[in-house]
């Protein structure tokens, strides 16, 4: 099983090359907004870095969000275009259950916590398996304190800014730390559910995870 793996959802985007035996290349761009620049660069690095072409991939994995509207934009649709090219299928996974299942095995519930600016986060729980205890939502971290199981470990992007809140909430709390590039957990995750019997799918299934709706607001004085 090989997988091309891609994370735009935040400013560290990643690619990897990932397979049966572990992530073989990872290429990590700060890209900010500019994922539209670096991102087929950093997938030519990434197929050239492993010796492969498109057509040796069982599959292409993406992340499908929650994050950055632009970023989940330019992810989806360059590996749509990748995957139409080369008549592979397509793998969409929440970053949120990425950093769940990268988080299993510590005896304990999962929060997964990421920025959703704005004052807000994502957040997700899973069971000390990786498996989802409930669906992503986005709110203040109030709601994700209210929602969290007692004794979670708490990881991603936003959890460094909320540690305090967090453990004044919950003493029992804990904070193993979490990669902020996700793409080489991303992969890792698709292969797994991929030779587990997950069946990947047309680019033209791909669907984005916003969890928040687009804000769309009327200029002044119109």
């Amino acid at each position: 099983m090989r997988v091309l793996a891609v994370d735009t959802t935040t400013a560290n985007g990643s690619v990897a090359l990932v397979d049966d035996g572990g992530v073989r290349v990872e290429v990590r761009v700060s890209a900010g907004d500019a994922h539209s620049r670096t991102l087929l660069p950093a997938v030519e690095f990434a197929l050239a870095a492993g010796e492969v072409s498109p057509g040796d991939l069982q599959a292409w994995a993406v992340a499908t969000g929650p994050g950055s509207f632009t970023g989940l934009r330019v992810g989806l649709s360059t590996v749509q275009g990748l995957a139409l090219a080369s008549g592979r299928p397509c793998l969409g996974i929440s970053v949120l259950d990425v950093l769940g299942r990268a988080a299993a095995g510590k005896g304990r519930a999962t929060v997964a916590l990421q920025d959703a600016f704005r004052s807000e986060v994502f957040w997700a729980t899973y069971d000390d398996a990786g498996h989802p205890l409930k669906p992503g939502a986005v709110g203040p971290l109030a709601d994700a304190l209210q929602a969290a199981p007692a004794g979670s470990a708490w990881v991603g992007n936003a959890v460094a800014e909320a540690q305090a809140r967090i453990a004044l909430y919950d003493a029992e709390a804990s904070f193993p730390g979490s990669e902020t590039f996700l793409a080489a957990g991303l992969g890792r995750l698709a292969v797994e559910r991929l030779g587990s019997g997950a069946n990947g799918y047309g680019p033209e299934s791909l669907r984005p995870v916003y969890l928040r709706g687009a804000d769309i607001r009327k200029p002044a004085g119109r």
